[in-house]
C-alpha cells in the first residue's frame, strides 16, 4: 500500500531529523496518510510536521521543509513520487510519478490482516425460523456476506455461519398460532403463511393473556424434542429453513454451516458449558429475590449497582427459573465451541448444494475452531454479545474474548410514506416506524424483489444481457450496503427502487460502458504498462487515476474496519470519476499514443470495478 510506504519512510527519517535537533526521540508517533481533496496539494499528503511542532520546539512549517528534504533522499518514496513538498501551515504533500506508479502498484492487494493460516467464522443472517424474512433480515445478510467476501479476497480463511434458532420464543408462537389460530386464504409460499399466522397468534395473546403458557408449554416440549408438537417445530423450522436460503441465494448470498440450537442442547453443549462456567465466581443460582431461582451471570461492580435497565438485567439470565435456557446460554456454548475451547463437537449432515448442517446422525467434519469470530448482529444485540465475551473471560480465555468481534448496524425502518403504503396508521407525524413481525408489519424480501423487478421493467430500455431479476437483486443489495453500518436505514419504497445516482444499476452500466469500448477498440486486457505514457495528463484523467490508486488501501480500511460501505463509498466514486472522463475524454477518435492510453486506464477501471462488485456481490455484466 503506498500510504504504508510513505508510513514507513517517514519512520525510518525522523531518528535523523532527531538527532540533528539534539533530542530524544519519542518511542510512539503516527504518521497520518490523507489523501487532499484539491489534487494541486498532491496525491497523499502528511500533517506530522504540525504534531511534532510542540515536542521538536520549532515552527510546523520548518519541521515540513526538513522532512520534505529526508524525504527526497529515500529511495522508496522517489520511486513513487514525481514531487515532495512543503507547504503551510506545516503539511507534507506527495505527487505520485503515474508513469513509475502504473508499473508497480496497480495490481497490489493489501495481505491478510491475520497470521497465516488463522480461520475466521462470520456468523451471519441467523432469521428466526418461523416466517418469511423481511428487508431487514436482508440488510443482515448482505453485510455479512460481503465482509465475508472481502476477508477471502484478501487471503483470509473464512468459514461462514447462520445460526438456526429451532427452539425460540418466535418458533414457539407460530407453531402455538397453527393450533390455535385459522386461516382461510391460500399462500403462495409457507413462510407467507407462517408470517400471517405469527401475527395472528401475538393479536390473540392480547385478547387471551391465559394463551401464553401454550407458548411455554411448547417451548418445553421442542428443547424436549421428541413429541408430535416438537415434530411439528423441526417441520416448520426447516421448511422455513429451506425458503431462506433459496431467497438469500438469489442475493449472491451463501452458507458452509448451519448451526441448529437444538443441536447444542441435545448434544450437551450447554451441559458442558454448564459444568465450565460453575467453576467460576460469576455464575451462580440465585436463591432470593426477583430472580430467585434462576442461574446467572454476575456482572461486574459497575453493572450490578442497579442502574441498569431491566431487558438489560435479564440478559444476564443464562437458565430462568422454569428451567428454559435463555438465548444467552446456548450463544455462550455455541462460542466456545467455535473457539474449539469446549471439549465437544458437532456430526453433520449434507443440507443443500455445498452447505452442511448440524445433526446428530451425521458424520465428524473439521468445522469451527475459529483464530477469530465476527457475529453480525444489529446494535440491539450489543448487551448479549457483552455476556458472551464476559463468559469467555470468567473462564480465562482472554484471547478468544479480544478476537470476538461484534459488527453492529442500525436497524432498517419504514419511511411514512411506505408505512401508510401497509396501512399503518401514521398520523403522529413520525418520519419512520418500525417493522414488526408479531403486528405482521414489514416488507417481504419477496415482494421486495418483485416491485424492484417490475420498476428494472418499466425504465429498462433494452432487453439484452442481464436478466431483469439480477439487476432487482443487484441494486436491493447495493441499496442495503451504501449505508454506514450505524446508520438506521429509513426504508422508502420509491426511493429504493430509483435506478440513478448512487445505485447498483448506475455502477452496472459503468461497468458495462467500460466493456463496450474495450471491445469496440478489440482492447487485449492486460497490454504491457510500459507501452503506456501517463504524461501531460488532462484534469479528468488524472483524477481518475487518483482513484484507482486509492484502491488498496480502500481494500485495508474496509477489511479493518469491516466495513462494506467504505467499498461502495470508493466505487460511486471511481465510477462518476470514469463517467467524467468518458465524457471529457474522447477516446476511439484520438491519435494513437493517446488512444493507447485511455485505454489501458479503461481497462485498468474495468479491472478495478469488477474487483470491487464481487467484492459486494454484485454482478460484473458486459452488457446490460
Amino acid at each position: 500500500m503506498i500510504s504504508g510506504k510513505l508510513q514507513q519512510s517517514i519512520q525510518n527519517v525522523l531518528p535523523v531529523m532527531f538527532e540533528r535537533s539534539g533530542m530524544q526521540q519519542p518511542q510512539s508517533i503516527h504518521a497520518a496518510i490523507e489523501h487532499p481533496a484539491n489534487p494541486d496539494n498532491g496525491d497523499y499528503s502528511t500533517n506530522i510536521a504540525m504534531t511534532l511542532a510542540k515536542t521538536l520546539r520549532k515552527a510546523p512549517l520548518a519541521i515540513a521543509e526538513e522532512l520534505a528534504e529526508l524525504l527526497r533522499s529515500d529511495n522508496t518514496v522517489m520511486q513513487l513520487f514525481a514531487k515532495v513538498e512543503a507547504a503551510a501551515p506545516g503539511f507534507i504533500n506527495f505527487h505520485l510519478d503515474w508513469q513509475k506508479w502504473s508499473a508497480t502498484e496497480p495490481h497490489a492487494m493489501p495481505s491478510a490482516s491475520y497470521p497465516n493460516g488463522a480461520k475466521v467464522i462470520i456468523e451471519h443472517t441467523s432469521i428466526n425460523p418461523n416466517k418469511s424474512a423481511h428487508i431487514g433480515h436482508l440488510r443482515n445478510s448482505c453485510i455479512g456476506d460481503t465482509i465475508a467476501r472481502m476477508l477471502r479476497i484478501t487471503g483470509h480463511r473464512v468459514e461462514v455461519h447462520n445460526y438456526i434458532d429451532d427452539l425460540g420464543n418466535q418458533l414457539a408462537d407460530t407453531v402455538v398460532g397453527m393450533l390455535h389460530t385459522k386461516t382461510e386464504r391460500d399462500y403462495a409460499r409457507f413462510g407467507d403463511f407462517c408470517w400471517e399466522t405469527y401475527a395472528k397468534i401475538n393479536k390473540a395473546y392480547k385478547e387471551n393473556p391465559g394463551l401464553q403458557e401454550e407458548r411455554t408449554a411448547v417451548l418445553h416440549e421442542l428443547e424436549n424434542g421428541c413429541s408430535n408438537t416438537a415434530w411439528l417445530g423441526h417441520l416448520v423450522a426447516e421448511r422455513i429453513v429451506r425458503e431462506h436460503l433459496e431467497e438469500m441465494k438469489q442475493f449472491g448470498i451463501g452458507y458452509d454451516v448451519l448451526v441448529w440450537e437444538s443441536s447444542i442442547v441435545r448434544e450437551g453443549f450447554w451441559s458442558r458449558a454448564f459444568e465450565l462456567l460453575s467453576g467460576t465466581a460469576v455464575f451462580r443460582q440465585e436463591t432470593e429475590g426477583k430472580l430467585a431461582g434462576c442461574w446467572v451471570l454476575k456482572q461486574n461492580d459497575a453493572a450490578d449497582d442497579g442502574s441498569q435497565q431491566d431487558d438489560y438485567h435479564a440478559e444476564k439470565v443464562l437458565v430462568r427459573s422454569n428451567g428454559v435456557l435463555t438465548y444467552t446460554a446456548k450463544d455462550i456454548a455455541y462460542h466456545l465451541w467455535k473457539f474449539g475451547v469446549l471439549g465437544k463437537e458437532f456430526r453433520y449432515r449434507k443440507f443443500a448444494d455445498g452447505i452442511w448442517s448440524t445433526h446428530t446422525d451425521g458424520v465428524a467434519k473439521r468445522i469451527g475452531r475459529a483464530d477469530t469470530v465476527i457475529n453480525v448482529i444489529d446494535h440491539r444485540q450489543e448487551y448479549p454479545q457483552a455476556m458472551v465475551k464476559q463468559a469467555l473471560q470468567a473462564l480465562g480465555f482472554d484471547k478468544q474474548a479480544e478476537r470476538l468481534k461484534h459488527v453492529s448496524y442500525g436497524v432498517v425502518s419504514l419511511s411514512r410514506q411506505t408505512a401508510e403504503g401497509l396501512g399503518l396508521d401514521t398520523s403522529d407525524g413520525k418520519s419512520s416506524y418500525p417493522m414488526s413481525g408479531r403486528q405482521g408489519i414489514g416488507i417481504k424480501v419477496s415482494e421486495m424483489l418483485m416491485h424492484m423487478e417490475r420498476s428494472v421493467e418499466t425504465k429498462r430500455s433494452r432487453k439484452a444481457g442481464l436478466s431483469i431479476r439480477a439487476i432487482a437483486a443487484a441494486s436491493i443489495r447495493y441499496y442495503l450496503l451504501r449505508y454506514h453500518l450505524q446508520t438506521e436505514v429509513v426504508f422508502d419504497l420509491e426511493q429504493a427502487t430509483e435506478l440513478s445516482g448512487n445505485t447498483g444499476v448506475y455502477l452496472l452500466y459503468s461497468y458495462a460502458r467500460s466493456c463496450s469500448v474495450l471491445d469496440k477498440a478489440a482492447f487485449a486486457s492486460g497490454t504491457s504498462d510500459r507501452d503506456i505514457r501517463l504524461d501531460d495528463l488532462e484534469v479528468q484523467e488524472k483524477r481518475l487515476l487518483r482513484q484507482l490508486a486509492y484502491w488498496p488501501e480502500t481494500i485495508q480500511t474496509a477489511v479493518r474496519e469491516l466495513s462494506p460501505n467504505t467499498i461502495c463509498t470508493y466505487v460511486y466514486e471511481l465510477s462518476t470519476l470514469f463517467n467524467h472522463f468518458y465524457a471529457a475524454c474522447p477516446i476511439l477518435k484520438e491519435d494513437d499514443r493517446t488512444k493507447a492510453k485511455r485505454l489501458w486506464m479503461t481497462d485498468r477501471f474495468r479491472l478495478t470495478l469488477r474487483d470491487a462488485l464481487h467484492m459486494l456481490g454484485l454482478p460484473a455484466p458486459n452488457k446490460m
